[in-house]
């Protein structure tokens, strides 16, 4: 059973930055495609970015330069750094990890970021 654990969300003034983590445990890491996806109050869950178990990153248009994904596969955890923050960037900030060949896709239990002035 994958667990995820999220923080370091908050509050935080229009064009300031947030750094979030999540730590896994109970998987082989290296394996795992981990991502953050984020759902504001009304809205669908959506894409944020994604580091693959190779390393290589995609963002959502969204988010694209003010954010970076990292991942640490000796740590267990997935970091998501952003900055030039925005209103609109408020959300409750999900992370995940997918493995493709088992059908494995977990979610972490969700950290909230506030962007307000």
């Amino acid at each position: 059973q994958v667990q995820l654990v999220e923080s370091g969300g908050g509050v935080v003034q229009p064009g300031g930055s947030l750094r979030l983590s999540c730590a896994a445990s109970k998987i082989v890491f290296s394996n795992y495609h981990m991502g953050w996806y984020r759902q504001a109050p009304g809205n669908q869950r959506e894409f944020v970015a994604v580091v693959s178990a190779g390393g290589t990153t995609t963002y959502a248009d969204s988010v694209k330069g003010r954010f970076t994904i990292s991942r640490d596969n000796a740590e267990g955890s997935v970091e998501l750094q952003m900055n030039s923050l925005k209103p609109e960037d408020t959300a409750v900030y999900y992370c995940n990890a997918r493995r493709v060949v088992f059908n494995i896709n977990s979610w972490g239990q969700g950290t909230q970021v506030t962007v307000s002035s």
